[in-house]
């Protein structure tokens, strides 16, 4: 469900979005993105209503690849403070 914003508000938050979309760091992710779908595709793969899992490395649903496959992130390892 979208978030009910008044109209100057909207403009704020997607000039917001826009400018993160476009750090140097959303590009690298999301050029990776592509290629691991377009080389996905290129096999034969169908990868339509998948996000890449980099945990598995490989494609699985949406609904699957939520933090830690339904556990929450509080059993993350790789989250852990290592003292």
């Amino acid at each position: 469900m979208p978030q009910k914003l008044s109209p100057l508000a909207a403009k704020k938050k997607a000039a917001r979005d826009l400018a993160y979309a476009k750090t140097p760091d959303r590009k690298a992710k999301k050029a990776e993105n592509q290629r691991l779908r377009r080389a996905s595709v290129k096999k034969g793969e169908s990868v339509k209503g998948k996000d890449f899992d980099h945990t598995k490395r490989k494609f699985v649903s949406v609904k699957e690849n939520r933090g830690e496959y339904g556990k929450g992130t509080r059993t993350n390892k790789s989250k852990e403070i290592v003292t």
